[in-house]
């Protein structure tokens, strides 16, 4: 199996618990023997499937009797979830992030794909990576779109 293909097993795996469940708890090196992976694959997944922009929240303890714990966050509404977005990015934010929180909101039915995809045109490196401040700016378009979006829902 290729790395590409095992971490998508080991995503759908934890999303499917995740599915029933608000949380699971897992043991990295239980894990790595079930998919027959290294423990670092798991982390490999972990973080980069498993983001606050993306809905997740993780808590680790290291040692004997160590875990890692994923939790499906929740807000009470959509202006708790937009503000919480809003402070995520500080005051800079990647393509790549920007990119997960567009897809979580319109998992959230929060915007329609186009709306979605409008902003990721807006957002991207080729309309934003002739500035030296790119991420900067980034930070700053979709602070103000996750903001007017928290109005709209109040209406």
């Amino acid at each position: 199996m290729s790395n590409r293909n095992t971490s998508d097993l080991i995503e759908a795996y934890l999303k499917k618990i995740l599915n029933s469940s608000d949380a699971v708890e897992i043991r990295r090196a239980e894990m790595a023997d079930l998919f027959q992976c290294v423990p670092s694959q798991i982390n490999y997944v972990i973080n980069t499937r498993f983001t606050l922009q993306q809905g997740y929240q993780v808590e680790s303890k290291r040692g004997g009797g160590g875990y890692i714990r994923i939790m499906k966050l929740r807000f009470t509404d959509e202006r708790s979830y937009l503000e919480q977005m809003s402070e995520i990015m500080d005051n800079k934010i990647s393509i790549k992030d920007s990119q997960e929180i567009l897809q979580k909101l319109y998992e959230e039915k929060m915007i329609t794909k186009r709306e979605g995809n409008l902003l990721l045109a807006a957002l991207s490196p080729k309309v934003l990576g002739i500035y030296q401040e790119e991420d900067y700016i980034r930070a700053r378009l979709l602070q103000a779109f996750l903001q007017r979006l928290g109005y709209e829902s109040e209406e």
